[in-house]
């Protein structure tokens, strides 16, 4: 049995009947999330009906066939109404047909040598022909097919199965981050279904990808509270500590606290030496209170000056944790709406220049972003009205330049140094970092820490297989222990 190769839909897995009115058609429950699947997967698929199927039936089908861009076609008695594509080849490669609940026609099935897949609904075996498989619901399809190519590729074939919320899975798989047919290095990549039990798709799967700061609920007083699925989740690690998971939890929460970000970076020192630039975290101090601290004493103490750039010490997962202030004025820090606790960082005049640095296992990309003007742009831009403090969200609305302005270059060998430094230090497989250079003294100060970013400023062509060798390399490692 060979690598799947494309798969068709027949009507009776997707269309279900609801109401009292029986001649209206609906989609069954989780067919279109299937379809969906299929499609990022960039799986060559195609939906199928009978010749008698009625009109609105058919209307939905060829509906739902042009928003995914899909095959659909009638399918009857004879092989050569079968759209090209779908025939047989000799490469050894196999079409699956899903069908469900048409038990008459599956002997009509045997003369195209597809591979039937039957969604058995009712719990019973509808047959005992080897050649047959049976799957009680629909989510469990996308992990039979990385079953039966695993089957085809052998112990290369490694599953990897992911949990993200859908505007990441579909920014990742838009750009074929996330094939269910094997990559180049072996990767089969597969949701990780929320109806099915975890335990059930686990057993068949190598590898969980996660992106945990999507499922924080809240952030109390250092608690983290995931949603069910990632609880479950980690409840399923803890029970099996030899589970390959991209990447523990442990690893990943000290990037959702600014404060203990800005502690690790510290660290850096042990890079620099005499003589070159130094590569360093912003200064900082952390703010409990904006009314009753002296904050004249401690921003010395703390070898800050104005403006500083407020943020709030819980880095993400929560609705309020890219709201920022830039104070200009020691008396605006009192009323400021930063959520506390907060941690006041050193507003860096960095040419209105950022560089946003990828880390995919061991290899390290990066690109150049517009950034915030310089202290002395945002002042002029006041008009001569009071300097206000300037509030914004970092993810919808942070005031840029218009354009990069810099004329420095960046030491790319002190950052590569850096970003090895705290992979080694975070023992993190995937994450990013944001760059700035101090103009004047040419420091590289690192403003920003994250898990799992999208990479989408690198090329596809470059960026997708360092992320599948990244995946690829853990998993041979933790292997190989």
């Amino acid at each position: 049995m060979g690598i799947v190769r494309g798969v068709l839909l027949d009507e009776s897995v997707l269309l279900a009947e609801s109401g009292d009115d029986k001649t209206v058609s609906l989609l069954r429950p989780g067919a279109e999330s299937l379809i969906r699947t299929l499609f990022l997967s960039r799986t060559h698929s195609g939906i199928s009906y009978g010749v008698g199927l009625p009109d609105d039936k058919a209307s939905v089908l060829q509906k739902i066939a042009s928003l995914y861009s899909l095959d659909c076609f009638i399918l009857n008695d004879s092989v050569s109404e079968v759209m090209p594509g779908w025939s047989n080849t000799d490469d050894g490669s196999i079409i699956i047909y899903l069908i469900s609940d048409k038990k008459e026609f599956l002997p009509k099935l045997s003369s195209y040598n597809w591979l039937v897949v039957v969604l058995n609904v009712g719990g019973e075996s509808l047959c005992h022909n080897p050649n047959i498989l049976q799957i009680e619901n629909l989510e469990e399809f996308p992990l039979t097919i990385c079953h039966l190519n695993k089957r085809s590729i052998g112990t290369n074939a490694v599953t990897v199965s992911y949990t993200m919320k859908p505007s990441r899975v579909e920014d990742f798989a838009k750009r074929g981050a996330f094939p269910l047919c094997p990559t180049q290095n072996g990767l089969m990549f597969v949701p990780l279904a929320s109806k099915l039990p975890l335990s059930s798709q686990l057993k068949g799967v190598d590898i969980v990808l996660h992106k945990a700061t999507d499922e924080i609920l809240s952030i109390e007083d250092n608690n983290i509270t995931f949603t069910q699925n990632i609880q479950a989740l980690q409840r399923y690690l803890d029970q099996h500590q030899d589970f390959c998971v991209i990447d523990p939890l442990s690893n990943v929460y000290p990037l959702l606290d600014r404060l203990e970000i800005q502690q690790v970076l510290l660290g850096l020192v042990e890079l620099n030496t005499e003589g070159k630039y130094l590569i360093r975290g912003a200064h900082f101090l952390k703010a409990d209170n904006f009314d009753e601290f002296d904050f004249a004493t401690g921003l010395a103490e703390a070898r800050l000056s104005l403006p500083c750039i407020v943020k709030p010490k819980v880095a993400c997962g929560v609705s309020d944790a890219h709201k920022m202030t830039i104070v200009f004025k020691v008396d605006d820090f009192k009323n400021l709406s930063v959520p506390l606790p907060a941690v006041i960082q050193e507003y860096v005049d960095h040419s209105s220049t950022l560089y946003k640095f990828y880390v995919l296992g061991e290899k390290i990309f990066y690109a150049v972003k517009k950034s915030i003007p310089n202290a002395d742009i945002l002042r002029k831009s006041s008009n001569g009205d009071e300097l206000k403090p300037l509030l914004f969200d970092s993810l919808k609305s942070m005031p840029t330049a218009d354009s990069i302005t810099s004329n420095e270059p960046i030491d790319l060998k002190l950052v590569t140094d850096a970003a090895n430094w705290l992979r080694r230090r975070l023992q993190l497989t995937i994450f990013g970092f944001d760059v700035v250079i101090q103009e004047g003294t040419h420091d590289h100060v690192i403003v920003d820490v994250n898990y799992l970013p999208s990479f989408k400023e690198v090329p596809d062509d470059i960026s997708i297989p360092a992320f599948w060798d990244a995946i690829r390399n853990k998993f041979d490692s933790r292997v190989s222990k």
